[in-house]
């Protein structure tokens, strides 16, 4: 669906970095949002899509609210809170920011941990200025939430899970890549999102895990699953990740894995971190160990390697490439800076009767990856 609301998206002193990763997202995809700029005095000037992926967008980062009403020409009706601290919580400057844009009649979206609806002070804003407030990432009264129930076994098309390494890796951009792929070569493909950006940018199948009463996390899974099966009638379901099974401080991937049953795993890897993102006490594990823990958690296997390419060149990203495939027996791509035919045929080489199902192409990509 074409999105309508028009939206300028806050992400101070973050855009294009991990902490920037819900800005990041709908920079680069939003059924729902026009995204008319990005806020970052840091960035200001810069074309958001440079920034992002070297290639313009037209989408122009500048340095406040008032240089990006000024730039509209007009009022834009939503203001996005773009960041994703790992706390959660507001700063004093973003609380100025929001509630600036709140009483110049914009409409907020949050997706933090801080629930917005629950400040006094923002709400009298809200009410006062006659808009809304979307906290996006409040779970469902308890009475709605759903715990496992198998029907999972009843979904007989592939479940294809994104997993990672790290957390903010990319395991978001690329489900989002390889659905929009898989559906332009006439495989029907829908994904399920499992965070807050994938809310914000419109996903009609999704939940925000990490905000998610434990019992109810494996549960919440399934249900999205079932539905996006049930309503769509899919050749294949892609399931976002979120932080990685190795990480000490999320559990999400675990309800992932138990929750949507992935016949396959993608795992989204970034070879030039030495130390998690935000918890640089903690080494970064390797792709190696990663794929051998995902495989002895849940009865599934790995089907391939994305790489992010942070911090490396272009002549790197070709070698991590060829060392990954050559110590992993397994296909690698970089979905941003290869053809995203490579990572159809990553999903093909393991899931060949997907190509009957295709166009040409994906046909093309299944007779060759039978032959590989």
């Amino acid at each position: 669906m074409p999105a309508s609301v028009k939206a300028v998206v806050y992400c101070e002193g973050l855009f294009g970095r991990l902490d920037g990763k819900t800005a990041n997202g709908l920079v680069r995809h939003s059924e729902k949002y026009e995204i008319l700029s990005v806020i970052d005095s840091t960035r200001a000037g810069a074309d958001a899509g440079e920034v992002l992926d070297g290639a313009p967008n037209g989408i122009p980062v500048l340095a406040s609210l008032d240089a990006s009403l000024d730039r509209a020409g007009f009022t834009p009706d939503t203001l996005i809170f773009g960041m994703a601290p790992t706390d959660g919580l507001l700063t004093a400057d973003h609380r100025a920011v929001l509630l600036d844009g709140i009483d110049r009649g914009m409409n907020l979206v949050n997706g933090l941990h801080e629930y917005l609806n629950d400040d006094a002070e923002f709400v009298a804003a809200a009410l006062v200025a006659g808009v809304t407030i979307d906290d996006v990432r409040r779970p469902k009264e308890i009475a709605e939430l759903k715990l496992f129930s198998g029907r999972i076994f009843d979904v007989t098309c592939p479940r294809i899970a994104v997993l990672g390494t790290d957390g903010s890796v990319g395991k978001r951009t690329t489900a989002t890549l390889l659905t929009q792929a898989l559906n332009a070569q006439g495989i029907r493909a829908v994904m399920v999102g499992t965070g807050q950006t994938s809310l914000i940018q419109g996903a009609r199948y999704a939940v925000a895990l990490d905000a998610t009463i434990p019992q109810f996390c494996s549960g919440e899974v399934e249900a999205q699953v079932v539905a996006a099966f049930e309503e769509e009638d899919p050749d294949v379901i892609i399931v976002e990740g979120q932080g990685a099974l190795s990480h000490p401080a999320y559990l999400s991937s675990g309800a992932i894995l138990r929750g949507s049953r992935p016949e396959g795993v993608i795992l989204q890897h970034a070879p030039a971190r030495v130390m998690l993102g935000d918890f640089p006490m903690m080494p970064m594990p390797t792709a190696a160990s990663e794929i051998a823990l995902i495989q002895a958690f849940s009865d599934t296997s790995v089907i391939g390697v994305t790489i992010n390419h942070e911090g490396l060149t272009a002549a790197e990203i070709d070698d991590t490439i060829a060392e990954h495939e050559a110590e992993l027996g397994l296909p690698v791509t970089d979905p941003l800076t290869r053809p995203l035919e490579e990572l159809v045929d990553m999903v093909l080489l393991a899931f060949p009767e997907l190509g009957l199902r295709g166009g040409p192409l994906a046909g093309v990509a299944a007779t060759a990856s039978r032959r590989a």
